[in-house]
């Protein structure tokens, strides 16, 4: 799944952060920046620690790492030899998988069955992204569907091995792999001693530190992608720093058939995709892993169910844009969510939710 964050960074400049007895990093105006096409999107990383160029390398050393492991259809991938011994027999992982999986199964149990871990049967068959994508047979649906139950992925601590009860079941973590890539790339910038930094994986946005504005420590101004329009449109804005920020929307990725447009966003229990009131939506967390997560699940909800959803959750907002061109967003959002009013969209009032 793609997920667009377009992030703006207003009014850097150079700044030495000095602090008595205690040497802090330099701030650079310019960054250190590395772009990569990775993982079918475009990877970038943008250092402002002045002499931290090197920490770029160990970094996208890290994505690619991850990907080569998680990426369905990737020759070596662990992913597809789990989805290859479905039926057959448990298959010993790395702990990096080991650790995704169960943060996958976990969102699956949470949002009871929204999102599903083991949608692979569905996705693989629409392929909506690709040159080949179609729009399967009701027939064909039908009998994927049987094979999609994240409750028949069974976990083995001890051995840290994964198996797939059902032969034909398969595994597709795109909905959930970039944010835990995302958060691991902040991991490897911090144990280099970066305290300023921009990662973007294709839209999952963390912002790390704060923006070096003025004399004192601001929080990144962070653009929200708007999920009707093309890349790089904005339709509101919100000031965060360490922090993640990821959009789905159902116009990134579609496929046209006699007519009528499907998104790329899977409903577990149909095989289509979802058809709600959801336009698109933005979660704001400290870990990528769960804005990945989270904004496929409360795509499963719709906007009242999902609003109230996420008002549950702690240190997490979110921001829902509705087919109606409305836009509402979760109460630790309404103060300092800034609308683009030349987007064309407008507030939505709560009590109007049904």
């Amino acid at each position: 799944m793609k997920k667009r964050v377009l992030l703006m960074v207003l009014g850097l400049i150079a700044v030495v952060l000095t602090a008595c007895g205690n040497d802090k990093p330099k701030i650079n105006e310019k960054p250190y920046d590395d772009k990569q096409f990775l993982m079918g999107t475009y990877v970038q990383i943008r250092i402002y620690d002045d002499g931290k160029k090197a920490a770029l390398k160990p970094a996208f050393d890290r994505v690619k790492e991850l990907a080569d492991k998680i990426t369905v259809n990737e020759d070596g991938s662990e992913i597809d030899e789990i989805n290859k011994e479905a039926g057959v027999k448990p298959v010993k992982v790395t702990d990096d998988m080991y650790y995704l999986l169960k943060e996958a199964y976990k969102y699956s149990r949470d949002s009871n069955g929204g999102f599903d871990m083991a949608i692979g049967s569905i996705t693989s068959m629409w392929r909506i992204g690709f040159p080949d994508a179609r729009k399967p047979e009701q027939s064909e649906i039908d009998q994927a569907l049987k094979l999609v139950n994240y409750h028949d992925v069974e976990f083995n601590d001890t051995d840290k091995t994964v198996y797939l009860k059902e032969k034909g079941m398969k595994l597709d973590l795109g909905a959930i792999a970039k944010g835990y890539i995302t958060d691991e790339v902040v991991k490897v910038l911090k144990e280099k001693g970066v305290t300023t930094a921009i990662i973007d994986l294709g839209g999952n946005v963390y912002v790390l530190g704060h923006s070096p504005r003025g004399d004192q420590k601001e929080d990144w101004t962070v653009g929200i992608q708007d999920p009707n329009q093309a890349r790089n449109v904005v339709l509101g804005s919100v000031p965060e720093s360490n922090m993640s920020l990821v959009t789905s929307g159902i116009y990134e990725r579609y496929l046209e058939v006699d007519g009528k447009t499907y998104h790329h966003l899977f409903n577990p229990k149909t095989g289509y995709p979802f058809d709600n009131d959801i336009a698109g939506v933005t979660i704001v967390s400290k870990k990528s892993i769960d804005g990945d997560g989270l904004s496929t699940a409360v795509f499963s909800m719709g906007v009242k169910e999902g609003i109230n959803y996420v008002e549950g959750l702690k240190d997490t907002e979110a921001i829902f844009v509705t087919r109606e061109d409305k836009i509402y967003v979760t109460s630790g959002l309404k103060d300092t969510f800034e609308l683009n009013k030349e987007a064309g969209y407008t507030m939505g009032n709560d009590k109007d939710l049904k």
